[in-house]
């Protein structure tokens, strides 16, 4: 229901290549070190966004969204459910092109908010799955 797939297609292939990754640190057991890394390896730019601004992947981190000083294309949330909202509404105020939240991460308050507000959105899904799905 919250990820169709023209929506995802659309992300993925014609938004952009720039995909800042809220919730990306140097921690490699965590999902979204290995996420960023099949990103790249697909040709996306990934910029971590983590309190602690940490290089990730050659790329240098922000500790915000507002922080970068560059256009983001899409913005990858791996944060709980209860941050969800908030990122996505920085996403917004940023001039984001599109929002993605990550497996198990659900708002649906949220994803309406960011779709009246313009921006493509994907809920409870992985880029990293679907991108091989594209063919």
């Amino acid at each position: 229901m919250y990820a169709d797939s023209e929506t995802i297609r659309r992300i993925l292939t014609s938004t952009g290549d720039t995909w800042a990754v809220v919730g990306l640190s140097g921690n490699r057991s965590r999902a979204a070190y290995g996420v960023a890394e099949v990103l790249q390896r697909y040709g996306k730019r990934v910029v971590p966004v983590h309190p602690k601004a940490e290089t990730v992947h050659g790329e240098k981190g922000y500790a915000t969204l507002a922080d970068i000083p560059f256009d983001v294309d899409v913005v990858d949330v791996f944060v709980n459910s209860e941050l969800a909202g908030p990122v996505a509404d920085q996403a917004v105020s940023i001039g984001a092109k599109a929002v993605w939240f990550q497996l198990g991460v659900i708002d649906e308050q949220a994803y309406e908010r960011t779709r009246a507000a313009g921006l493509d959105i994907v809920m409870d899904r992985c880029p990293a799955i679907e991108i091989p799905r594209l063919g």
